[in-house]
């Protein structure tokens, strides 16, 4: 047996945000796709390491093979239930159990957990944009991830920009981060022409239409874009915001009413997984205009199914779209407006991007993302690291 074998590490993964809670939150959104593809990588695992993964009742079946742990459906659930757990029963388990290393992979970890910990952080909007966030969540995040943080033996950040935030509004040491991109799941490709065709049929959809997905709230800006509409009124071409409403989302709506655009912006909700790459297949044009973003996982799969996507030059987004999109400063009704009327009338200007968009998309790899976390753990046991093991001799 190598040397670097000797003993095997219990690493728990608090995995409670996969969990079902209500259609469309922020569970089946971003920190969800991340948990999931990671976990769906740490299956073909590292001999010196075994999981167990905290989950609900909806994913024990599916990370079985990580020795899932399913906590109380309440965890599930209600949200305050979860943070009880989290803080107070879950360190009893993880000492029950002998774990050497505690994930935390949304932001916190259990204050009082006496073994190693580590935290994934994918933004620090609460910092950011605190009046854009109810004020629970607020005080619950930035209470929490600070003490998370300055805990925690490594700290995974899901970009570049969150990474600097990290240092610059926690004060965290730089080579404390490790910064892990997201992957992109390989179902996002351009979809057949039949199947788009099938797709508008049955949904009811326009030739064309501007395309829109994300949650409803403030730093996405999607009052920003419904003005830009509204500037440039395009001729048989409806503006679809799809996504659920996260908070603080009237604003939106009521933008919508007194611009009279009722029957041009059009809101589906929630938009099932199986259907993003029609979705994305179908649209003239994809915009997403948010003001700050950990990563910005709608971008790379609308750029992976080929879409022209019109996207800002703010925090992360520039390092998710290279040069496979169009940027454009954060918040200016004015220069959005004229792109999206350009990209729309003279779409052959722009007709390079749906084939560099997937090239881009294709840098972001799950299995890279499950082996640079795994290098984390490493470190954070204070362990050799595998591959340069590999790589000196």
């Amino acid at each position: 047996m190598s040397q670097y074998q000797t003993r095997t590490h219990k690493i728990g993964l608090n995995a409670l945000l996969l969990g079902s809670g209500s259609k469309g939150t922020y569970r089946q959104a971003g920190i969800h796709s991340y948990i999931d593809g990671l976990l769906s990588q740490l299956k073909d695992k590292d001999q010196r390491f075994l999981y167990k993964a905290f989950v609900g009742l909806d994913s024990v079946n599916k990370y079985g093979a990580l020795g899932a742990y399913q906590a109380p459906n309440a965890v599930d659930t209600w949200p305050v239930a979860r943070i009880l757990w989290e803080q107070f029963v879950l360190p009893k388990i993880v000492m029950r159990d002998r774990l050497d290393l505690l994930h935390g992979m949304a932001f916190v970890a259990p204050i009082l957990s006496v073994v190693p910990t580590i935290v994934t952080v994918y933004d620090l909007s609460f910092l950011r944009f605190p009046r854009r966030i109810n004020r629970a969540n607020r005080l619950y995040l930035s209470l929490f991830t600070r003490i998370s943080c300055i805990k925690a033996r490594r700290i995974i950040a899901i970009s570049e920009h969150t990474k600097q935030d990290l240092v610059s509004l926690l004060g965290v040491k730089k080579n404390k981060v490790d910064v892990i991109y997201p992957g992109l799941d390989r179902k996002f490709k351009r979809a057949s022409e039949k199947s788009v065709t099938q797709f508008r049929e049955r949904r009811g959809l326009p030739e064309r239409f501007i395309f829109y997905l994300g949650t409803i709230e403030p730093r996405k800006n999607l009052s920003v874009l419904i003005h830009a509409y509204n500037k440039i009124r395009p001729k048989n071409v409806k503006l679809i915001c799809a996504g659920d409403k996260g908070w603080l989302y009237k604003e939106v709506f009521q933008i919508v009413e007194e611009l009279h655009l009722g029957r041009e912006v059009i809101f589906p909700g929630f938009v099932p997984q199986d259907e993003l790459t029609l979705w994305y297949s179908a649209c003239s044009v994809f915009v997403y205009p948010s003001a700050y973003e950990g990563f910005g996982l709608p971008v790379l799969e609308a750029m992976a199914c080929g879409a022209i996507t019109i996207t800002t030059d703010a925090a992360s987004l520039p390092e998710v779209a290279g040069k496979a999109a169009v940027l454009i400063p954060p918040g200016d009704v004015d220069i959005l407006a004229d792109c999206i009327d350009d990209v729309l009338n003279t779409k052959g200007k722009y007709i390079e991007l749906c084939n560099v968009g997937p090239k881009q998309a294709a840098r972001f790899s799950w299995k890279t993302a499950g082996r640079l976390t795994e290098r984390s753990y490493t470190h954070a046991l204070g362990l050799p690291d595998m591959q340069q093991a590999i790589d000196t001799k």
